[in-house]
This record gives C-alpha cells, sequence and structure tokens, in this order.
C-alpha cells in the first residue's frame, strides 16, 4: 500500500517518547534527511537540486526540538507549530492554528499537511492533518511499545486504528529504521528517508536515515 508521507507518536519499550518521519516518494525519491543540531530537514539529494524547481514542497525542516516537546512534520508547518509552542500554546492549538492557516498543499494532489508533537517523559502525544475536506487533531496516551501514525494518503485521519502494537526502538536512529521498513511499517511502500526525535534523561536525541 501506497501512502505517501508518514508521521508516527510512540513510546518505546523503555518509556522514551518519540517522534517520526518518513518521507514515501513515488514523485520526488532522490531525497535525504539531514540532521542540523535541534531539526532535521528534507532535502534533494546531490545532484538532484533542479527537483526544487518543480515543486516548492520538497524541501523543509521535518524535525524540530520545541522545549519539552519534540514535533515532526511534512513540510513548512515544523517551525510555526514549533515555535507556538515554545511561546506557551499548548500543542492541539498550536497544530490547529498552523494547520488553519497554511491549509493542504496546493500541488496536483491537494496533498494534507500532516503533524506529530510527542512530550518529553509524558505518554502524552498529538497527531494532526489538514485536508481540502477537513483539520483534524487528536491527542493519544501512547504505551510503552505502542505506535500511532497519521499518513497523506489512504490514513489521512488521526485514529486508534492507525496503530502499531509491536513498537520497539531503543534509539531515535532505531525509531528510523522501524518507520522505514518494520512493523506495521514494512507493508507501505516506496520508503525515501526518515527523521526522528526521541526523548533521553534530559533532552531530545534527532537521527536521519535514508534508503
Amino acid at each position: 500500500m501506497y501512502l505517501g508521507r508518514i508521521v508516527a507518536v510512540g513510546m518505546t519499550p523503555q518509556g522514551r517518547p518519540v517522534a517520526m518521519y518518513r518521507v514515501s516518494s513515488r514523485s520526488f525519491p532522490n531525497r535525504e534527511a539531514v540532521k542540523k543540531g535541534e531539526t532535521a530537514a528534507v532535502m534533494p539529494r546531490a545532484g538532484f537540486e533542479d527537483d526544487l524547481k518543480k515543486s516548492p514542497y520538497i524541501t523543509y525542516n521535518c524535525v524540530r526540538v520545541a522545549g519539552e516537546y519534540g514535533v515532526a512534520s511534512n513540510g513548512s508547518h515544523t517551525d510555526p507549530i514549533a515555535e507556538k509552542i515554545i511561546h506557551g500554546l499548548p500543542p492541539r492549538d498550536a497544530l490547529a492554528l498552523t494547520l488553519l492557516a497554511l491549509d493542504y498543499e496546493k500541488d496536483a494532489y491537494d496533498t494534507p499537511r500532516i503533524a506529530a508533537v510527542v512530550r518529553r517523559n509524558s505518554g502524552e502525544a498529538w497527531l494532526a492533518a489538514v485536508r481540502k475536506d477537513a483539520v483534524l487533531v487528536r491527542s493519544f496516551a501512547v504505551q510503552p511499545g505502542e505506535a500511532y501514525y497519521v499518513s497523506t494518503y489512504e490514513k489521512a485521519a488521526p485514529s486508534t486504528h492507525n496503530r502499531d502494537t509491536g513498537f520497539n526502538a531503543d534509539s531515535a536512529r532505531e525509531a528510523c529504521s522501524y518507520i522505514i521498513g518494520k512493523g506495521v511499517f514494512a507493508d507501505f511502500e516506496l520508503p525515501v528517508t526518515a527523521a526522528a526525535v526521541l526523548a533521553g534523561d534530559t533532552a531530545f536525541d534527532i537521527a536521519v536515515e535514508t534508503v
């Protein structure tokens, strides 16, 4: 099944919250996630920079640390969501206001914008999507070994049905590998690259992986 881009919230078996992002792509597969301090960005691989002329939506910060929260998304809304949270807005409101303001992507597919937020030292997490027909934000109480996800196609609504009960990762890098090709994510086609932000004892760790 092709789901397009995917964001997920999860908790490791050791109780560490994590937000994950995966690019799956038919049109622009020549991309990679690159770590930059407390962010990770999706950008064209070397030699494919001309892809930027074909679509304004293929490069963006996909992961960012926002104080006690980790944010992941499929577009330019990562930064405004994080900044609203840093300035004191609750995650639900930051997600809803940002997605409503930026709206779905105005490409040939009316691609939804999707986003995930996790809180350090907590099972509290949020998934959100803005589609042509809806703006959806939902909170989740994530348990160890569990993950929930939302995607741009087929599963573009935050739901307890979009769930993995065997989530197993000990680090941000392992979380990247997991969303690329393990558990329920192994059934989803055309993975390209991934990024994850995972809560440590005192801070978040960010990792990236490209197929």
